[in-house]
């Protein structure tokens, strides 16, 4: 089981808290607010009222007990900063901050973080994506090179299958799974495409953009 500390429980901080409850992992939530303590309480294994900038109130928690400690501080950057720091200094396995832009991520990166997400970032970048083509229904960014898409098959593949579209040689493209009539599967080389078929490809935007013609 999976145990970790979440500090701050804003409304980002109760998201991660609440599916990560849902995921059987153990979780010890944090925060200075004692309203949203109790607003979490529920829906956690312990929580915790206290300010993480501190020292001595982050070492009684045992942090290095945790298998991820999570930052969620959102906009008071000094006190994620702070914090972040401390965590590492005090033994914490995997620390995860969240930054509200790049200079942020920078610094926490500096300073202790092993990982930085930056969800304003990535839910525009999603958004962008996904409406930028009535080909795109949804997309999960990767890394600076790849991501996966979730497309609308051409009208041109239909009746063909993935051997004779040979899109992996023709343009990069791996198709992952397919989705028909709601039900998603691992496609064959001999899968024939059929109307309303949806393909999750990764690849590169611009052979994505070649081989879907947006």
């Amino acid at each position: 089981m999976t145990t970790a500390l979440i500090i701050g429980v804003g409304q980002f901080g109760s998201h991660i808290a609440k599916r990560m409850e849902e995921l059987r992992c153990e979780v010890m939530a944090v925060d200075v607010k004692e309203d949203c303590i109790n607003e979490i309480l529920p829906f956690v294994t312990n929580a915790r009222i206290g300010d993480a900038t501190n020292e001595e109130f982050l070492r009684s928690l045992g942090v290095s007990d945790f298998d991820v400690c999570i930052v969620a501080l959102g906009s008071h950057f000094q006190s994620s900063l702070e914090t972040t720091s401390l965590l590492k200094e005090l033994g914490a396995k995997k620390v995860v901050s969240r930054a509200t832009n790049d200079v942020q991520m920078k610094f926490l990166l500096r300073n202790g973080a092993d990982e930085v997400v930056y969800p304003e970032k990535q839910m525009a970048l999603r958004i962008a994506t996904r409406y930028a083509s009535d080909s795109i229904l949804d997309f999960i960014h990767l890394d600076n090179n790849y991501s996966i898409y979730e497309m609308k098959v051409p009208k041109d593949w239909v009746g063909k299958t993935l051997m004779q579209l040979d899109i992996r040689k023709k343009f990069q493209i791996n198709v992952l799974t397919m989705k028909r009539s709601g039900n998603v599967f691992i496609p064959s080389p001999d899968t024939e495409i059929k109307p309303g078929d949806v393909a999750f490809v990764i690849g590169e935007l611009r052979d994505i953009q070649k081989c879907f013609k947006i």
